[in-house]
């Protein structure tokens, strides 16, 4: 399928996902009401462990044995008796779901009770319609970020295996080709973040055996899945870090914490540059996701961005480019917040994005 056709967002708003609301319809209605034109469904990790990514993204290892947990840990069953049948069941789903059959498709979606924003963002738009929305936003955990955080039976990171890798690489591809399918049905184009901050280990000393091409065709697969389903890509890191990982990953948009590293950019304005000239869209996380986003107001968080994009045009950036192709965002994720700073973040992050705007 293609992708929709390009997309200027203009210093469009969006959010990032989590939401610190235990009941779908508060998150729900503050996505809907602050981000009118790229709303996104709310994760709600206060809910608990089944709101986690394991349930939320990894489920069909749970099915298919090949991952359990142990108090709130999960492990590979690597070690099992039975591995090697449960791993060639896994390959026979997903290359199934890879030839787009639908029931196999259906194995990688989300469990009702894992995510209880995604199937009322679903229900609400069918019965709302679309409103003003040009596109759907959802996400999912990255590859390297689940990596560091499932181990193998003997409590070794999955991600430094390169088999334990492939296969969560590939659950987390077919699960964002479905979520796009989903989103996409509802009669608007979808947008898919990866958010991955553990992204930023790469060059770290512990983390010495973590390649940028490892990092690079991980992601790439996941985009791929993506595209296939006619939808767009971005992706999430609230770090600095060696952002050509990013830009030479080629997602439609890269998410960066600006409030708090958005000086990591320049000294890559050059591959910045590029990425713009392939139609790349920057989301600039420019609203603190902390108390100081109390002290802030529209004028301060517009003048910090304006500030930070005179350092790039001093550098060769077209000014129009960089603001045309801007989406504008909360720096992270709000879930582990109060309800009322999530609240005022959103409506901060609204109103600085039409301010930007003009």
């Amino acid at each position: 399928m293609d992708k929709p056709q390009k997309f200027v967002p203009d210093c469009m708003a969006t959010g990032l996902g989590c939401l610190p609301f235990n009941q779908p319809q508060a998150a729900l209605n503050l996505s809907l009401e602050s981000f009118p034109h790229v709303p996104h469904w709310p994760q709600l990790p206060r809910r608990g462990s089944q709101e986690g990514f394991v349930f939320q993204f990894l489920n069909p290892l749970v099915q298919t044995g090949l991952l359990e947990l142990k108090a709130n840990q999960a492990y590979f069953t690597n070690e099992h008796s039975d591995w090697p049948e449960r791993l060639t069941e896994f390959y026979r789903l997903y290359l199934a779901g890879e030839t787009g059959e639908q029931e196999a498709l259906k194995f990688f979606s989300i469990p009702p009770e894992a995510a209880v924003g995604f199937y009322a963002f679903v229900e609400t738009i069918k019965e709302a319609g679309t409103g003003q929305a040009l596109y759907f936003k959802g996400q999912l955990a990255g590859p390297v970020t689940l990596g560091l955080q499932v181990k193998d039976a003997n409590g070794n990171l999955a991600y430094y295996d390169p088999q334990l890798r492939d296969i969560l690489v590939k659950t987390l591809a077919l699960h964002a080709r479905w979520q796009t399918s989903q989103l996409t049905s509802l009669g608007r184009p979808a947008i898919i973040f990866i958010d991955e901050p553990a992204i930023s280990i790469y060059g770290q000393s512990g983390y010495v055996t973590v390649t940028k091409e490892m990092i690079k065709n991980d992601l790439t697969e996941i985009i791929q899945a993506v595209n296939t389903a006619g939808g767009r890509t971005g992706v999430h890191s609230c770090a600095a870090l060696d952002w050509t990982i990013l830009f030479e990953t080629h997602p439609d948009i890269v998410n960066l914490d600006a409030y708090n590293y958005g000086h990591s950019l320049l000294p890559y304005a050059k591959e910045l540059k590029d990425f713009l000239a392939r139609d790349g869209l920057i989301a600039w996380g420019i609203t603190p996701t902390s108390e100081k986003a109390f002290s802030e107001d529209i004028f301060t968080l517009t003048a910090k961005l304006q500030a930070l994009w005179s350092e790039l045009i001093a550098k060769g950036i077209n000014q129009e480019v960089l603001k045309r192709q801007a989406l504008i965002t909360p720096a992270c994720g709000a879930g582990l917040l109060e309800p009322s700073l999530a609240k005022h973040i959103y409506r901060l992050t609204c109103l600085t994005a039409r301010h930007i705007k003009g």
